[in-house]
Formats: structure tokens, sequence, C-alpha cells
């Protein structure tokens, strides 16, 4: 079982690699122009925003997409634990996920709309598939104590990734309200990550 478990942690840790990535990566930069030219004056974005580490920045529109696509992964995972998870604390938390980054999700949405921001995720955003194979992940894996862990652990990875991109989007959106948003978002998210932590010690314990 420990074995099992040791291999699936790989999955889960992809995120932090993916959302790096993403936030940090090459963009099309036709796609950026594009996207600066339609979304108006009064989205205050630029495709001259500044750099973060080697690749280049993310437009508001990026930043729009991969929020939105990480709390939609989020949802949908814990609309998954909801079903098969058996310790109560973890379907609580699971329930818990499905309801609060449904709100953040459609928060992002709905300023999106308002400034008029058509949401593009970066040219070589890989997220999509590695939505799909976490989604994969936890459906194939059996209900009981196993997918408590699994599902948990892959919690812990999934939020820390998504506190570093909420760092990276924080300082590179160019429109003040997406910045409060993303500002608004992350004690939330800070909050779900100690949540998980913390459900993961009694997992741990009750072994």
């Amino acid at each position: 079982m420990h074995r099992n478990l040791s291999r699936r942690a790989l999955r889960p840790a992809a995120w932090l690699v993916v959302l790096s990535l993403a936030a940090c990566g090459d963009r099309d930069s036709s796609l950026a122009d594009r996207d600066t030219a339609t979304a108006g004056p009064e989205t205050g974005m630029s495709a001259d925003t500044a750099t973060t580490g080697a690749g280049a920045a993310l437009t508001d529109a990026n930043i729009v997409a991969l929020l939105d696509e990480a709390n939609k992964a989020d949802s949908s995972a814990g609309a998954v634990a909801s079903k098969k998870a058996t310790n109560p604390a973890v379907k609580d938390f699971a329930r818990l996920m499905m309801t609060e980054h449904h709100t953040l999700r459609k928060q992002g949405q709905d300023l999106a709309k308002k400034l008029g921001v058509t949401p593009a995720p970066p040219a070589t955003n890989p997220l999509q598939p590695l939505v799909e194979a976490e989604t994969a992940a936890l459906e194939s894996t059996p209900k009981g104590a196993e997918f408590d862990r699994v599902y948990i652990e892959q919690e812990i990875a999934a939020h820390k990734a998504v506190l570093d991109l909420a760092e990276n989007a924080g300082s590179q959106a160019q429109n003040e309200q997406l910045k409060a948003l993303i500002d608004q978002a992350k004690p939330v998210i800070e909050k779900h990550l100690e949540q998980a932590e913390k459900i993961q010690g009694e997992l741990g314990a009750a072994n």
C-alpha cells in the first residue's frame, strides 16, 4: 500500500511544476497582443508586463484563464471526493472545495465579463491535460482509506501550486480590480491548505 501511495504522490507534485511553468513560461506574443487589443483601455492590460524569472510575463487574459481552470479543477476534484471519500473530515473538506472554489471561479468569471477580458491560457500551458490526468487518478483510486490519503495529498500539492500561481499573477496583473480579487482569494486558498495539512496529519495518526 505504501509503495502504491508513493507512486501516486508523483502525480500531484506535477501541479507545482506545471503551474510554475504556466506562470513563468513563454507565451505566444501574437495571442497576447490580440488580447491586449480587444480588452479595451479600461482593463489596464499591456503586453509590456514585467517578466518573472526566465519566461515572458502573463497577460490579464492569461491570468484569468489559469485561475479559472485551477478553481474548476479543484471544484471537480471535490465533487469526486465527496462521493468516494470515507473519512468524515475528508468528505467535509471535499464539499467545502466544491462550494468555495466554485465561488472563487464565479467571482473571476464575473470580473472578466465586467472588464471585457476574454480568458486565454498561455500558448504553452499544459494545465488541461494535467487536470484530466488528476481526475482520472481520483476516479481510478478505490474508495476507502487509500482514496482519502491520495485526495488529501493531491489537495496539499494543488493548493501550494495555486498559491504560487496567485503570487506570480498578483505581481503581474495589470488591472487593479484583478489584483484585488487575487488578494482576496489568497487567504481562502491558505485556509484550504492548512485544513488539508491538518487532515493529512490526522489520517497519518490513525494508521
